[in-house]
């Protein structure tokens, strides 16, 4: 499923901070430049109630997810909410199994090749490698050569229009971007230019 999604577009907007009134002009900047998945991480205020809210409005369209899971009890609150990835900036084996379980998408942080592997094996869907900026892209490059090729990576932590190119030539399959799209309190405009920004960096890698 994941695979699907990010062939449409790589990019996984990171919605910290973001408030439930802020939602729909959020989601829609975002949908309407072609990005369809989103996550609203779960030390965000309201997360729960937010995540419903983007799902009640966008969930036929987009891929909405809850972020920064840690805990068994936070994949199922995300589930009930109708949260369709799970995403995690550490290495749990029973937040992964408790995703699928639910038959949720499941996209855990890894820093060490050993924690990809304890991933894969317990059903991730994809690898966070996380805090990209600290683990570089020769870390990715690395563990590409070393893990099964349908292997999926994600890079998170400050990634940016500037750095977007090197991630994909390394081999990333999405970038989750974070501050360098969205900001609380953003104005739908301003998130859009961020957006168009980002989005320009992808295709140009591509060309």
């Amino acid at each position: 499923m994941i695979d699907n999604w990010l062939s449409r577009c790589p990019l996984i907007a990171i919605l910290r901070g973001i408030q439930t009134h802020e939602v729909d002009a959020t989601f829609s900047a975002l949908f309407s430049l072609g990005i369809v998945i989103a996550e609203i991480p779960l030390n965000s205020p309201e997360a729960l109630k937010s995540i419903r809210q983007a799902v009640s409005l966008y969930g036929d369209r987009m891929l909405v997810g809850a972020g920064t899971v840690i805990r068994v009890s936070e994949v199922t609150a995300a589930q009930e909410v109708g949260a369709r990835v799970i995403l995690s900036p550490n290495a749990d084996q029973s937040v992964v199994r408790a995703a699928k379980r639910l038959d949720l998408a499941v996209i855990p942080g890894v820093a060490t090749a050993t924690e990809a592997f304890a991933m894969i094996e317990a059903g991730a869907d994809a690898l966070k490698v996380f805090p990209a900026d600290v683990v570089g892209p020769r870390f990715l490059t690395g563990l590409k050569a070393v893990t099964p090729t349908e292997t999926l990576f994600v890079p998170v932590g400050g990634v940016d229009a500037t750095t977007i190119p090197i991630w994909l030539k390394a081999g990333a399959k999405g970038l989750g971007v974070g501050s360098a799209l969205y900001k609380p309190g953003a104005l739908r405009d301003v998130t859009i230019e961020r957006a168009r920004l980002l989005l320009e960096s992808t295709r140009t890698a591509s060309d």
